[in-house]
């Protein structure tokens, strides 16, 4: 049984999978797992993971159930769920199991670095990693990693339309507060850039509120992917 899977939710990534595959076949070559989990893309995302990945798997549309549906297909003690424009640190198979271990905890997540020209980017990122250190709620840009053992206890991630990081934590919280390394995960800030820096803070803070207070998360995905 391999140590660490690492599950890559997919859907039109072709322009980035690639690159992601590519970054992680020296994780690869250790003996972790790499599992891309696409939701019927439209593109050549299938084609260009094969190749590169140990599993590609088609799922039902939407980030949870992908994510959740590789899960069952995972080797792995631990499970790393990680974005298609994000890229993790050189060690971070080593840093993830070693760093639970010696913690004693079941879950965590990186900081993050968000990458791109907007002068804004470093200062976003600075605030995601301490709100995310003080309220030990993690987002997929960070690279959630969890126990497969308590993944599944808790019955994965829950299968809603947005905000199903959130929802996880919230239930990894009640086992363990989060291992938050310092080791950073760069993520791509083409979210940021194309809908405007400021403009993408304010939705998002007020989706999460909206969230907390108990909105619909189809009501919200809908404001955020503009549908």
């Amino acid at each position: 049984m391999s140590q660490l899977s690492i599950i890559i939710p997919t859907l039109d990534e072709a322009q980035n999978i690639r690159d992601c595959l590519e970054r992680l076949a020296p994780l690869r070559a250790r003996g972790v797992q790499i599992i891309v989990a696409d939701g019927a893309s439209d593109d050549d995302t299938l084609q260009r993971a094969r190749p590169l990945a140990d599993r590609v798997i088609v799922a039902p549309r939407g980030r949870a159930s992908q994510m959740n549906a590789a899960a069952q297909h995972a080797s792995g003690k631990v499970l790393l769920f990680l974005h298609a424009d994000s890229r993790l640190p050189d060690d971070a198979d080593v840093l993830v199991v070693n760093c639970l271990a010696a913690s004693r905890r079941e879950w965590g997540r990186f900081d993050v670095c968000i990458e791109g020209a907007h002068r804004l980017l470093p200062l976003i990122a600075w605030f995601m990693n301490l709100r995310s250190r003080l309220s030990g709620i993690a987002t997929g840009d960070q690279g959630i990693f969890v126990t497969r053992e308590v993944f599944a206890k808790i019955g994965g991630f829950p299968v809603i339309a947005l905000m199903e990081d959130v929802a996880l934590c919230k239930a990894l919280k009640k086992f363990a507060p989060p291992l938050c390394l310092r080791q950073r995960i760069t993520t791509s800030g083409r979210r940021w850039e194309k809908h405007g820096a400021l403009k993408t803070i304010v939705m998002m803070w007020r989706l999460r509120l909206a969230f907390f207070f108990g909105a619909d998360p189809q009501r919200l995905a809908e404001k955020y992917y503009g549908r």
